[in-house]
């Protein structure tokens, strides 16, 4: 992956669009292998050691390329260094690309790039505002600078002061895609549903803007790279980008700042990593969570509700009543409405807990328990949980091949759920989970939430579920193992009954009703029987029990601190 001597790369900047930018070299075939990218921190002006580090490491890995982040050179840089650069005595070992950060570029580099030469073997200045493709296919979109809110309108008209504007990162979205981004400042809102904390004091001096947000929410990099203006070093969990459509691929963006080169805290300053060019996600990585960037890009209209279920609302019927006439039936909602989808922008993701690779665990909106009701027995939150299937399916027999890893992911969180509770509570909850699966409904998932131990030992969980499908002449259960349900072909109602002692040992047990159009099933069925059992009657409809956001984030907060020694997706 070394370049040849004579290789250039183009940073002259068309007005008025966005530029694409190639190394100059022939008759090259882009590989589809893995490229290993290492990354470095802002050398704030210490070239010498910081080319020597790379040399040390190329040496040993073989690195593809190399990327700077931030400010290459320093403010003042010091001219002697500058001519040891330019004449070859400071090495460069491998293509190493950068842009301008937060300080201007040194006269002289900007000479050598106003004549398009180059500025040494090995060193491509990418532009302030481009699009590169490397030698090995990785196609990196930059935007240095950061942004002057004074020029209203338009593009920057040069290319190595450290500004840029809101029309440069406008045009940049038009690339349409990035292996790698790489921005001088942050962007807005990355904290938001990320566990990693960002000290007080480094905050105000945190470089950020929604800018940058929008860009990195349309290009969708596998990486996005900035420095941290301090010593620290920050890397977010991987976060899943709505899709644009209904493919089986994911988009995942890892956005990591690298502390300064050299830095006295000894803070992170280098990154390596191999990237496949054009490669999707095919399953999600531990940890991953919902894009930050929801409230910036959040369409400015909601999807009218009215006759579709709410965002965790627990299922309300569709049918609607009274005597009212008839409408038109809608079909139903697609990924981008669906309020269990992640693709859709309007998703309520503070209340998400946790993503496993083939589904998610939320609380649910409008909890039949209030905040307090388990207290006693340990819990200091409703534990309503929603699991939820990442496929935007209405049964698991609809998701076909699927299917199965599905229904095993949807039951490791089941699992792990019924340990956190039985353990949190000292074994005096267990719990009950249903599910509804109907091939006219819209995305299929369960409810979960503990039960006081002694209404399962005694038997009046299961007649509860079993008198109320009497007053309502509904079938009756049995007791039975589904699995997936992948060969079922009717529509159905589920329970799982679960319990543990501590002493004597588990015990469990799975009811199923079918469902056929010889009756009208309420929906609300699972809600209702627990509402009785839980002397809960009063907040039946979960409308009249919304928390207030705050009170939904105290509650997601609690459940990942109870969850957490048993949270399989935070597994390395």
């Amino acid at each position: 992956m070394h370049e040849d001597k004579n290789d250039k790369t183009d940073s002259r900047i068309a007005p008025q669009q966005y530029p694409t930018t190639y190394p100059k070299k022939r008759n090259v075939w882009w590989r589809t292998m893995a490229a290993k990218v290492l990354v470095l921190g802002s050398p704030d002006g210490k070239l010498q050691e910081a080319f020597a580090k790379l040399e040390t490491l190329h040496k040993k890995q073989n690195f593809s390329f190399a990327i700077v982040t931030g400010n290459l050179f320093a403010a003042e840089q010091d001219d002697e260094i500058l001519h040891k650069l330019l004449s070859g005595a400071i090495r460069v070992p491998l293509s190493t690309y950068f842009t301008v950060g937060t300080t201007p570029l040194p006269q002289t580099i900007v000479e050598r790039i106003e004549k398009d030469e180059d500025i040494c073997e090995n060193l491509h200045y990418l532009g302030k505002r481009s699009t590169t493709k490397t030698s090995d296919g990785v196609r990196i979109v930059t935007l240095g600078g950061v942004l002057d809110s004074s020029i209203v309108g338009g593009q920057s008209k040069e290319q190595h002061l450290p500004f840029h504007t809101a029309g440069d990162a406008k045009a940049l979205r038009g690339a349409k895609s990035a292996d790698i981004l790489l921005t001088t400042s942050w962007p807005a809102a990355i904290t938001i549903n990320s566990s990693v904390a960002v000290a007080p004091e480094t905050k105000d001096t945190i470089l950020a803007s929604e800018e940058i947000a929008e860009l990195c929410a349309a290009l969708k990099p596998r990486y996005h790279f900035s420095p941290s203006p301090s010593p620290f070093f920050y890397e977010r969990e991987p976060f899943l980008h709505p899709a644009d459509d209904e493919s089986d691929k994911k988009a995942i963006t890892r956005f990591i700042s690298l502390a300064p080169f050299g830095n006295s805290s000894k803070a992170k300053a280098l990154y390596a990593f191999n990237i496949t060019p054009g490669e999707s996600a095919t399953s999600m990585p531990a940890g991953c969570t919902p894009s930050p960037f929801s409230s910036i890009t959040r369409k400015r209209t909601a999807p009218n509700d009215d006759g579709q279920f709410n965002r965790f609302g627990n299922n309300r019927d569709q049918r609607g009543g009274g005597r009212h006439k008839r409408r038109r039936q809608s079909p139903p909602p697609g990924p981008d409405r669906c309020f269990f989808c992640l693709s859709n922008v309007d998703v309520d993701t503070h209340m998400i807990c946790c993503i496993g690779t083939e589904a998610y665990v939320t609380t649910a909106k409008g909890p039949l328990p209030s905040q307090d009701h388990f207290a006693s027995s340990g819990l200091s939150f409703p534990c309503h949980q929603l699991i939820i299937p990442l496929s935007h399916e209405p049964t698991f027999q609809a998701m076909g091949a699927d299917a199965d890893n599905v229904f095993k992911d949807m039951t490791r969180f089941k699992e792990a759920m019924q340990a956190m509770v039985a353990s949190q509570s000292k074994h005096k909850l267990g719990t009950v989970t249903w599910e509804i699966s109907r091939q006219r409904g819209i995305h299929t998932h369960w409810q979960f939430m503990p039960v006081p131990f002694h209404l399962i030992r005694k038997g009046l969980v299961e007649a509860g579920f079993k008198v109320e499908a009497e007053n309502q002449k509904y079938p009756s259960f049995e007791e039975t193992n589904l699995g997936s349900a992948i060969n079922e072909p009717s529509d159905f109602f589920r329970v799982w009954i679960w319990s543990d002692d501590g002493e004597t040992g588990i015990q469990g047990k799975e009811l199923v009703m079918r469902l056929d159009d010889s009756f009208r099933f309420d929906l609300q069925f699972g809600r209702r029987v627990m509402a009785k059992l839980l002397g809960l009657e009063a907040r039946l409809s979960w409308r009249d029990v919304v928390e207030t956001a705050a009170e939904e984030i105290e509650d997601v907060n609690k459940f990942k601190a109870a969850f957490k020694p048993w949270d399989f997706s935070l597994e390395e």
